[in-house]
């Protein structure tokens, strides 16, 4: 191992993910925890952070930083109950900085949480049935599934597969059960990990399942996708069909490096096609390959996606069929039409109803002239269906019967949680990553700029009568790409404090990757790119043509050498 990255050391001597966090825990000496248990911390789904707005003034006062973790929540397909969002919210208040954040993986997040209040949290999660482990860190993160409850009843078995896959690829350690749950000590040798191995993955892995038409989990992103098929029902359509199988795709990634072209957004290739009753077979082939075969010397070279490059997708596929015992058939036929959400008020296939409430940038908090946390505590306190995290960072009331509509629409309207979704549509459909103050790999603002950003894009395009028309923007603090900037119609990738990379040409389904246009420019910089070109789009479009698609058309940006769609 002496090749190996230091992660892979402390991986491997952390006897099953143990390591001395339970010590660093109880040290009252510091408000850290030491460095090797930082990285351990991470596979048990948290991370170590500290208020970087408040670095300067606590240096001069001899003090260390001020030392918070994030905490994530393991919600396979983002459905939670209304009992676990009323344990979520007491949290919030209780332990860490009195909001809730909806993330880009269809889970809960919380920030702020002191290291005294770490393993309360912890607790007061299991007593909801809930965990946070292994939302972070070299395993497999929170599996996604399309939210749409609204097509067919497919949704409700992929819902179900993608729980049963979270299982199947959690850590059979039980070090989190130890650790945070005052479980049985060990003695001797750690529990065997047969999907992981001692080191567990190389890096990040993270999986998806989306259901067409819609591809609002960006599977294209993931390392691992699944495309559902769905088989007409009687009435001719999906909408009373079943679910037959899925496309497997391999490869996707959204992370990069500045600087580093041996580094670079990825799209996921479409494998090949298997019947449903082989997912999990087939997902842990995927694993144990990029277990046994990624990259353990160069994090920035260990994720699913270089081992794919560097395999090539044939001897992959190969190497995950023998595993299987699976033969992957031709794929079959897909199409997508949007990656976004759908408002307001929607019927699904058993007469219940689901209302989607757009959440910008997913923050949960009470505000002057918002107070959302206290409104859809409310709302959960009477709610009888459940809640669906979506991938835009968004939650739905689901399951809603007839009689409980009016009810629930006197409370979003008394909280004012419909005041976002009457925005323009560049604002219900905008992401942005949470960055300063509290993530250490932030180079600019993301989530804090957003409100003044979205003004900005949203008067250009009002100055060249676009005011209402579609348009994808997203922004992030790094180029780890956690709000999926590279497959925007316009992404800001932070490069420095007020400075960003312009990436322009995505699509609105998800399905190809943008390019960088300018670098390392500031806000007026890339406000008068955009205002060139909203100018070309307004003169030079063709009906309902999109941002992107008009980019492409008009040869405004050109052809990247790895943004290739499969």
């Amino acid at each position: 191992m002496s090749d190996h990255s230091p992660v892979e050391k402390i991986k491997s001597e952390s006897r099953g993910l143990r390591g001395t966090l339970a010590d660093s825990l109880v040290d009252p000496h510091s408000g850290s925890l030491r460095e090797t248990d930082q990285q351990l911390l991470r596979l048990h789904g948290s991370y170590q952070q500290d208020d970087r707005d408040l670095r300067e003034e606590r240096r001069l006062q001899k003090l260390e930083p001020q030392w918070r973790f994030m905490v994530r929540v393991r919600l396979p397909g983002g459905v939670a109950t209304p009992a676990q969002w009323r344990a979520l919210d007491a949290i919030a208040r209780e332990h860490a900085n009195g909001t809730l954040r909806l993330t880009t993986r269809q889970t809960f997040q919380f920030h702020g949480i002191a290291k005294r209040d770490l393993k309360a949290s912890m607790q007061a999660m299991n007593a909801a049935l809930m965990d946070t482990i292994a939302t972070c860190g070299d395993v497999n993160r929170n599996v996604m599934a399309s939210s749409n409850l609204v097509e067919s009843p497919a949704h409700l078995e992929v819902a179900r597969l993608a729980a049963a896959l979270s299982e199947h690829l959690l850590p059979k350690t039980r070090a989190y059960h130890e650790i945070w749950l005052d479980g049985e000590k060990l003695v001797g040798e750690p529990e065997p990990e047969p999907i992981y191995g001692r080191t567990f993955l190389p890096r990040k892995f993270k999986a998806g399942i989306a259901v067409p038409p819609t591809n609002d989990v960006d599977v294209y992103s993931q390392d691992l996708g699944f495309v559902a098929i769905v088989e007409p029902g009687p009435s001719g359509t999906t909408a009373d069909g079943t679910l037959a199988g899925f496309n497997l795709l391999v490869g996707g990634g959204m992370g990069a490096t500045h600087g580093d072209p041996n580094t670079y957004p990825r799209l996921a290739d479409v494998a090949g096609y298997f019947a449903k009753e082989h997912l999990l077979a087939i997902a842990e082939a995927v694993v144990t390959t990029q277990r046994d075969h990624g990259d353990r010397t160069n994090r920035k070279h260990a994720r699913l996606k270089y081992t794919v490059e560097d395999l090539g997708l044939a001897r992959f596929v190969g190497e995950v069929e023998k595993r299987a015992g699976v033969e992957l058939e031709p794929a079959r036929p897909f199409a997508f039409d949007s990656n976004g959400d759908r408002y307001g008020w929607l019927r699904g296939h058993d007469g219940r109803w689901h209302r989607t409430l757009r959440i910008p940038a997913g923050r949960i908090a009470d505000r002057d002239g918002q107070p959302w946390l206290t409104g859809l505590r409310e709302i959960a306190r009477i709610h009888s269906g459940d809640f669906r995290m979506t991938p835009n960072q968004n939650v739905t009331l689901a399951g809603v019967p007839e009689a409980e509509r009016a009810r629930l629409d006197a409370l979003i309207a008394e909280y004012r949680l419909d005041a976002a979704e009457r925005g323009s549509a560049l604002k219900r459909d905008a992401l942005a990553c949470v960055a300063l103050p509290t993530c250490p790999l932030a180079m600019a603002e993301a989530e804090r700029y957003l409100p003044t950003l979205l003004d900005r894009v949203e008067a250009l395009q009002a100055r060249h009568g676009l005011g209402g028309e579609p348009l994808i923007l997203r922004i992030t603090g790094c180029p780890n790409g956690c709000a999926r900037p590279y497959l925007a119609e316009i992404a800001l990738v932070g490069k420095a404090p007020g400075r960003y990379n312009l990436h322009l040409g995505g699509d609105a389904r998800g399905q190809r990757l943008n390019v960088l246009h300018r670098e390392n420019v500031d806000e007026a910089g890339f406000l008068a790119v955009l205002d060139e070109l909203f100018a070309a789009w307004a003169a030079d479009r063709v009906p309902g043509e999109r941002f992107g698609d008009f980019l492409w058309r008009t040869g405004r940006i050109a052809t990247p050498v790895r943004a290739r769609s499969s």
